[in-house]
């Protein structure tokens, strides 16, 4: 019973004039506000967002709004968040060179404890420098 009534709605839709669209709709101008370095919307970050709405009329700021707070503290713990992560990238790398160097002294190292070239040969190699 549900497959005609599956067929039948669908063939009613395929008559309609009116279409259905299945992907999702982007805002306007978000793909030129992400072209030119800009947020998504106008309303993400920016004076419009940041500043006070209003002031006191001897020039004193407003107190901030709540978003205003709240956006502030989400800025902090990204900052933080960015630290941490670039001190652990700058640890990473410190490692890393110290691996490097040690495996080069390991190397040299070796390279100084293989047999050198005695009488004839030590000449020979002298002559040639």
């Amino acid at each position: 019973m549900a497959a005609p009534i599956r067929t039948l709605c669908c063939s009613v839709l395929r008559q309609s004039s009116r279409t259905f669209s299945t992907t999702c709709g982007a805002q306007a101008g978000q793909k030129w506000r992400k072209e030119h370095g800009l947020s998504r919307s106008g309303s993400e970050y920016g004076p419009l967002t940041d500043l006070p709405d209003w002031s006191f009329a001897d020039g004193t700021p407003a107190p901030p709004l709540k978003g205003q707070i709240r956006r502030k503290q989400e800025r902090e713990v990204l900052a933080r968040r960015i630290m941490m992560l670039n001190s652990e990238v700058d640890k990473g790398m410190e490692v890393w060179r110290e691996k490097q160097e040690e495996a080069r002294r390991v190397e040299e190292h070796k390279k100084s404890l293989l047999l050198k070239p005695k009488g004839k040969l030590l000449s020979k190699k002298t002559s040639k420098s």
